[in-house]
């Protein structure tokens, strides 16, 4: 997580600096900056209007250049980057898609019920023409699309009791605008009663509408009243202009905004006395003016800060987010975080696929459990101080050069997705060929697997993990039905390989009793050949015997012993053991101390049962090895019974034979302990 969170840094990295590229590119071909300020005079007057329709002022009665060119200047300064940004838009013949409205409910949902827009719908009447044609309803939703207002037709044909209900009995157009300046009011609709069906005067009577909703400053005094006043809004905006009604995109985001941020207009058209704007700094008009608890911020000075409503609204989302919009922000980068691995993943084109889409499912999962806490952090009434101060901490952050050059990159990029797609896969590639670099300079085998050998690869982990899941020695009951069931084991024959090559890790191994082999009586080596010089031929013959009497019995004999043994016929007490196996001993210890070599005597060197595990079957030597037990040697026992030296039995575990070399018993899984009976009475019964 954290190499994809450093590649992350260092694509927003790569971004950066190729902004700034591209700025000294254009710089260096044309000789001026996004940032540097156009004289509306040099401009033509199909690029003023251009300016005035992004900005949404009208300029239907204004023929000649002259007083377009004034209007431009009136609404604020002009700047290359908005010059270029509203060509482009110009220039881009997209069709803008509009709502058609299938009946009550669905009218209801989408107009009635969004607290945050502006709706325009054209409503056409049973059996009745639309009040708009088609080719000026394309022209009016292009136009009203570039400020956020959405579009739709409502045919009453598909709901006429409804079309009767409201009244509408003719065809009409009607707007949806938020009643109330609170978040989630109430929504008015509004019909158009003007008489001439043009897309210039409807386009008035809609920024008409919405600009009431803004409060509108018309002196001094009245300035220096709402100046002063404290009220609920911590943030407002102040437009200082010579306009009759404010842009389209100030009255658009005045909607958008409603309950964080409070937008008033200012006409100076008339004012005779300006000291008072000259007191509280305003020295020129247009102006627009940010006031925080913070101070005042003068939008416009910095990159970025052009007079639209895609850069506005921008720039008021990072001073005053919504929770809606950090969880945008962090759903965005958590995806391009997560598709990070299809590039550090090496191998196989279907194992990068099949990893990503895990790590998509993964990252996304835990970004929407993670958010369901803090949404019930937030809704704390003790917390208004802590949302206060982490509003404070985003306005002072976000008002800060850094942060402008970052809202421009943004705004950048999303207006060239395949610019942001191509720079990401690029950026993915290069940390793909340094990631197969370095696993190659590790002579990692899974660089050149294919995809035919990851999927027989996965296929045998699945199949080993169904069959022989994973588990550890603690955790396992006592009672098997898999062992106990010859159903199940006949059909696990059926398919020796799905249990030939089990995949078992090795952590259950630390978690085996280990001690450490002692004798009773014992003494040091030089004692033991000063005091019994004879006992070391006696013992070695004793030992010729036995091995030569043991080779004699047959294989068969010595695994139906076994067998008998190990499957509960245990007719030994502590001492003595019937079993003849070599590898188990219950035999009267003076036969038990003949097996220790050099060690052991018949009276002396007695093994110290005491310090083994109760349920750890006596033995003296390690089938892995073929050698006996010495004195202070550290001995191993698996949950079966049977005890070995620690190396040896580390050794054959680690080889990936999960299993006892004696009985095959699952070195993992714990076995019922030994129940040994008691001692049956020598007294006959009466």
């Amino acid at each position: 997580m954290w190499v994809k969170l450093c590649c992350l840094l260092l694509y927003f990295l790569a971004l950066f600096v190729l902004a700034r590229v591209f700025e000294a590119v254009a710089w260096y071909e044309s000789g001026f900056l996004a940032t540097q300020l156009v004289d509306p005079v040099a401009l033509s007057f199909r690029k003023l209007r251009t300016i005035l329709e992004c900005r949404g002022l009208g300029h239907s009665g204004l023929p000649e250049k002259k007083d377009v060119r004034e209007l431009v200047e009136k609404s604020g300064d002009l700047m290359e980057g908005e010059l270029y940004s509203a060509l482009k838009e110009e220039e881009a013949s997209e069709s803008v898609s509009s709502t058609n409205f299938s009946g009550e409910m669905h009218f209801y949902e989408l107009v009635e019920d969004t607290k945050d827009g502006i709706w325009l719908v054209q409503v056409i009447a049973n059996d009745r023409s639309p009040l708009v044609g088609k080719v000026h309803w394309e022209k009016m939703v292009k136009k009203v699309s570039r400020f956020g207002i959405r579009t739709g037709t409502f045919n009453c044909s598909s709901d006429p009791r409804y079309c009767k209900r409201r009244g509408w009995l003719k065809s009409t157009l009607i707007m949806s605008v938020p009643q109330t300046s609170t978040s989630k009011g109430k929504v008015m609709l509004k019909e158009y009663s003007g008489r001439k069906i043009e897309v210039e005067h409807i386009f008035k009577w809609i920024t008409a509408h919405a600009a009431s909703r803004i409060k509108t400053i018309y002196n001094s005094e009245h300035l220096k009243e709402e100046w002063n006043k404290s009220d609920q809004y911590r943030v407002k905006i102040y437009l200082f202009a010579n306009l009759d009604q404010p842009p389209a995109f100030f009255s658009a985001l005045s909607v958008k905004f409603t309950g964080r941020v409070e937008f008033i207009f200012v006409n100076v058209e008339n004012w005779d006395n300006k000291s008072y704007m000259a007191e509280i700094g305003i020295y020129k008009t247009p102006s627009y003016i940010l006031r925080t608890p913070e101070g005042i911020y003068r939008y416009g000075n910095n990159t970025g800060e052009f007079i639209s409503l895609r850069a506005m609204d921008s720039f008021l989302r990072s001073l005053q987010p919504e929770v809606n919009d950090l969880f945008v922000l962090s759903l965005v980068l958590v995806n391009l975080m997560a598709w990070m691995d299809l590039f550090i993943t090496q191998g196989a084109t279907i194992k990068r696929f099949v990893v990503l889409i895990s790590t998509l499912g993964t990252y996304n999962s835990l970004l929407i459990i993670s958010w369901l806490p803090v949404l019930g952090f937030l809704q704390l009434p003790y917390l208004d101080s802590f949302y206060e101060y982490s509003l404070k901490l985003f306005r002072y952050s976000n008002t800060t050069t850094l942060a402008s050059w970052v809202r421009a990159d943004w705004m950048f990029y999303s207006s060239h997705p395949a610019l942001f797609l191509s720079t990401y896969l690029g950026h993915g590639l290069l940390i793909d060929y340094f990631e197969k670099k370095r696993r190659r300079n590790n002579n990692t085998d899974e660089v050149n697997a294919n995809n035919l050998e990851w999927l027989s690869s996965l296929w045998d982990w699945y199949t080993s993990y169904l069959f022989h899941p994973i588990a550890s020695f603690q955790h396992f009951p006592f009672d098997s039905d898999w062992d106990e069931d010859p159903d199940l084991f006949l059909e696990r024959l059926a398919f020796p390989d799905l249990w030939l090559h089990p995949l078992i890790p090795t952590d259950y191994i630390k978690n085996l009793p280990m001690w450490r082999f002692q004798c009773l009586g014992a003494h040091s080596d030089e004692e033991m050949l000063e005091t019994f010089p004879d006992s070391e031929s006696d013992s070695d013959s004793e030992n010729k015997e036995v091995f030569s009497s043991d080779r004699e019995v047959s294989e068969d004999d010595e695994l139906s012993t076994f067998h008998r043994c190990s499957a509960g016929e245990r007719r030994c007490g502590v001492e003595t053991c019937s079993c003849a196996s070599q590898y188990c001993h219950r035999e009267p210890c003076e036969r038990k101390a003949r097996s220790y070599g050099s060690y052991s005597s018949a009276g002396d060197m007695e093994p110290d049962w005491s310090a083994w595990p109760s349920d750890m079957l006596h033995c003296t030597e390690c089938v892995v090895c073929l050698e006996n037990f010495a004195k202070g040697c550290l001995l191993m026992g698996l949950p079966c019974g049977h005890v070995f030296h620690q190396n040896c039995i580390v050794m054959w575990l680690a080889g990936g034979r999960h299993c006892c070399p004696v009985c095959r018993w699952a070195s993992y899984k714990k076995k019922q302990p030994y129940i040994h009976p008691q001692p049956l009475s020598s007294e006959p019964p009466s």
